[in-house]
C-alpha cells in the first residue's frame, strides 16, 4: 500500500524539506520552497532483486571507435568543446540576460545547416518571427534550419520521432519547457529535471547533439536543480560584461574535453566573432609604461591569456577611512597580499586607498596571479613605473615567498611570442623560451628592491 507524501524544493538550490518554510535551510535564499509532485513512500518493504529484466554487461577492453566529432564551424567555439560537436552528446549553456547565448547558438546552427545537415532550432522564449529578425542581422537568414516556437516537450518529442532525428537540436530555453506528465509549472525543479531527462534519452538513443540553453541566478550560477548539470556531458558558461565587446565560452564539465578550456569571441553588429589571439585584446592601448601596471600570464586550461594589471594608491588625510576596492579579482586575496607586503616589506597602505582593476572586464582566479597584483601595488606606491615589455607572475605565500605555479614555460612562450623581453617569477620556473630574459624572485622583498631601484 503506497501512500503520497507531500514535499517541498528550493528553485534556486533544489533541496528538499517536508514541510513549507520562507527560507531555505541549504542556501539561505528567501520565498524559494515549491511544492513538489509527491514523492511516494511504500509502508511495507518491497524486494527489488525479482521482477526486473535482466541487463547485457560488455567487456572493458571491447575495442571502440571514437566518435567523429562535428565542427560547429567557430574554431574557438571546437576549442571550448575539445575538438568539435560529438554526436548524441547533450550541451548545456549558461550565461547572463543578453550576453549572445542565442547568437552562438544560431551562428553554429546555420553553419552545421549549410554543411547539409538537419538542424532543429526550438525556442520557448521567442515567436518564430522573431528569431528569422535575428538570423537576418546575423546574416545566416538563408540556412536551412527547422524552425519552430514551442514549449511542450511531448510535441517536440513526437514531431522528430515521426521522421529522421536531426543532426542537431538547439533548445532555448529549458527552463520554459513543460511536460503534461510532471505537476508544476515550467522552470520548477520537477519540470526542468523531467524535461532535460526526456530531451537527453532522445538525444542518445538517436545520435543527435542537443543544446540547452540555460538561465542563470544572480550568483552566475544555472537555475533550476543541481542535478541538470550531472546529467549533461557538458556545461558551458558564456561570460563577459556587456559594457565590452569581448565575450568568453568557458568549459566547466567536458566529459569529451579538458574543462577550463575557453573560447573567445568579440561582438560586433553582425553577431559574434572569433578572437585567435586574445592576449592582443586584452592588452590594447599599452603605449607606454606606467606607474601601477603589470602584464600576467594568466593560463585559461591550456590557452596562456595576457591581461594588464592595474593598482592605484591614494594618500589620505589623517583620520579618514581608507577604501579597499577590486574589480576582477578576489578582495580577499588583495587583503592578504597588502598584509605580507606590510608586514615582509616595511610598506605602509593603511594611511592609503587601495584601487586594483583587471584591465578589460576579465576576471582572474588564478593564485599565480599574486606576483603581478603585488607588483602594480608596488609601482603605484612607488609612483614608478615597471620595467618595459615585463611579465610577472608567481603565488605568493604568507612568509612572504614567491611559489612555482603550473606551466611557467607556457606563460613564458606567450609572452615572447608578443614581444615582451623580460619575465619575472619564481626562482626555480622553467622559462621555455631562450628570447625572454628571465630572472627569479625568491622572497616579495625582492620584487620591491627591483621596483624601488635599490638593485
Amino acid at each position: 500500500m503506497a501512500k503520497s507524501k507531500k514535499r517541498y524544493v528550493c528553485q534556486s538550490c533544489g533541496a528538499v524539506s517536508p514541510r513549507w518554510q520562507g527560507q531555505c535551510a541549504d542556501c539561505s535564499e528567501w520565498n524559494t520552497l515549491v511544492e513538489d509532485a509527491p514523492a511516494t513512500v511504500f509502508s511495507q518493504k518491497h524486494d527489488l532483486s525479482r521482477g526486473g529484466r535482466g541487463i547485457e554487461f560488455v567487456p572493458l577492453n571491447r575495442p571502440t571507435e571514437l566518435p567523429v566529432r562535428k565542427s560547429t564551424g567557430l574554431a574557438e567555439f571546437d576549442r571550448a568543446l575539445g575538438g568539435g560537436l560529438v554526436p548524441g552528446s547533450a550541451v548545456l549553456m549558461g550565461g547572463d540576460p543578453g550576453i549572445g547565448k542565442s547568437t552562438l547558438l544560431l551562428q553554429t546552427a546555420a553553419t552545421i545547416a549549410r554543411g547539409g545537415n538537419d538542424v532543429v532550432y526550438v525556442s520557448g522564449e521567442e515567436a518564430a518571427g522573431q528569431v528569422r529578425l535575428r538570423a537576418s542581422r546575423l546574416g545566416v537568414a538563408d540556412a536551412p534550419i527547422r524552425l519552430a516556437s514551442e514549449t511542450s516537450v511531448r510535441d517536440i518529442l513526437t514531431t522528430l520521432g515521426q521522421g529522421e532525428p536531426p543532426a542537431l537540436l538547439v533548445i532555448d530555453s529549458i527552463q520554459t519547457m513543460h511536460s503534461d506528465t510532471i505537476e508544476g509549472a515550467p522552470g520548477t525543479v520537477s519540470q526542468v529535471r523531467g524535461c532535460a531527462l526526456e530531451l537527453i534519452r532522445f538525444a542518445k538513443e538517436h545520435g543527435t547533439a542537443l543544446f540547452l540553453v540555460g538561465h542563470v541566478t544572480k550568483d552566475g550560477s544555472i537555475a533550476g536543480p543541481r542535478v541538470l548539470e550531472h546529467m549533461v556531458d557538458v556545461v558551458m558558461s558564456f561570460e563577459g560584461e556587456r559594457s565590452h565587446q569581448y565575450r568568453i565560452l568557458r568549459a566547466l564539465k567536458n566529459r569529451f574535453g579538458a574543462v577550463d578550456e575557453i573560447g573567445v569571441f568579440s561582438m560586433v553588429s553582425e553577431g559574434l566573432e572569433e578572437v585567435s589571439n586574445p592576449s592582443m585584446l586584452f592588452l590594447s592601448g599599452r603605449d607606454q609604461p606606467l606607474a601601477g601596471s603589470s602584464v600576467f600570464p594568466a593560463l585559461e586550461g591550456t590557452r596562456p591569456v595576457l591581461v594588464e594589471i592595474q593598482a592605484l594608491i591614494v594618500r589620505l588625510q589623517s583620520g579618514a577611512t581608507p577604501r579597499r576596492a577590486v574589480v576582477g579579482w578576489d578582495s580577499g586575496r588583495m587583503a592578504m597580499l597588502l598584509a605580507v607586503l606590510e608586514s615582509r616589506c616595511g610598506l605602509n597602505f593603511s594611511s592609503a586607498e587601495v584601487y586594483l582593476n583587471i584591465a578589460g572586464g576579465y576576471r582572474l582566479s588564478d593564485p599565480a596571479a599574486d606576483l603581478a597584483v603585488a607588483a602594480a601595488l608596488v609601482s603605484a606606491l612607488a609612483d614608478k613605473p615597471l620595467p618595459d615589455k615585463a611579465a610577472w607572475f608567481g603565488e605568493v605565500s604568507l612568509a612572504g615567498e614567491i611559489r612555482p605555479v603550473s606551466h611557467s614555460d607556457l606563460r613564458m612562450k606567450e609572452a615572447a611570442k608578443l614581444g615582451f623581453k623580460k619575465g619575472f617569477g619564481p626562482s626555480d620556473a622553467k622559462t621555455g623560451s631562450a628570447a625572454l630574459d628571465y630572472r627569479g624572485l625568491g622572497q616579495l622583498a625582492n620584487l620591491v628592491d627591483q621596483v624601488m631601484g635599490s638593485e
